[in-house]
């Protein structure tokens, strides 16, 4: 006898390159493995970010695995634009995402995905991850590369002790007094404090960060994770300063991860 949870599909999150938006791509057979890859060319239901950039991607998986329809016939369907600009991690008054489920509810298997990395994590999707548990619908990760864990690994900071806060306030007064309070967490907790910023902000970002960070504590800047031209340096604020200029520009134009901590 078949359970109704048997009946169900399975939600698989579906991990993509670091790449979008970048001038430079990596060969996908080198940031994700065969495994996520075969699973992402049969999936035919997808819920994600951008449609667009989600059929890039399935281009690029078909060059490899054969797409089991044709790009054009797969279901896809597209997050809330509201969701990207304001998160979908509300304890209130959050997005119902469940009718973006039922195909999963009618047995298909569906992959979320967004733009860059893994869905839900430091990207829209947890809305729907928890829509499929509330349903009974089984939730698979699937392997490939999270910016977050990837940047704290290179960084050299505390890696058992580690916050992600998202976006830094972008008015000047506002963020300033952020990084101060990041910076006392991260010196009497230890605790490793992570964030990121849109790509043409960065350069800004440092800015305020060497204005406002004590010279012995350590910076780490993350980018381009990943691809043939990333690189993470992660040294103490009083030699960033030293720096002539402090981020390369390749940097500058890239998405990136920042990093404190004592």
């Amino acid at each position: 006898m078949t359970t109704d949870r048997q009946a169900r599909g399975t939600l698989y999150l579906v991990p993509t390159p670091l790449d979008h938006g970048c001038e430079h791509q990596a060969p996908l057979a080198d940031v994700l493995p065969q495994g996520t890859i075969a699973v992402a060319a049969r999936l035919s239901h997808w819920i994600s970010e951008n449609a667009k950039s989600t059929r890039a991607f399935l281009k690029r998986v078909d060059a490899l695995v054969p797409l089991a329809q044709p790009v054009q016939a797969l279901q896809i369907q597209e997050l809330p634009r509201q969701i990207h600009k304001q998160g979908d991690h509300r304890p209130t008054g959050g997005w119902d995402a469940r009718p973006l489920l039922a195909a999963a509810l009618q047995g298909q298997d569906m992959g979320l995905v967004s733009e860059a990395g893994m869905p839900a994590v430091a990207d829209p999707g947890s809305s729907v991850v928890r829509a499929a548990h509330e349903l009974g619908i089984a939730v698979q990760p699937l392997v490939g590369p999270v910016s977050l864990m990837l940047a704290l690994a290179a960084s050299g900071l505390n890696g058992q002790n580690f916050a992600f806060v998202g976006y830094l306030p972008q008015d000047a007064s506002t963020r300033a007094a952020r990084i101060r309070e990041l910076e006392r967490l991260a010196r009497d907790s230890g605790q490793s404090q992570l964030f990121i910023e849109t790509p043409y902000r960065n350069a800004a970002l440092l800015q305020a960060l060497l204005r406002q960070l004590k010279p012995d504590t350590r910076l780490a800047i993350c980018s381009g994770l990943t691809l043939a031209p990333g690189c993470c340096t992660s040294l103490r604020v009083s030699d960033w300063r030293q720096r002539t200029p402090p981020l390369a520009t390749d940097a500058a134009a890239q998405p990136a991860v920042f990093a404190i901590g004592p």
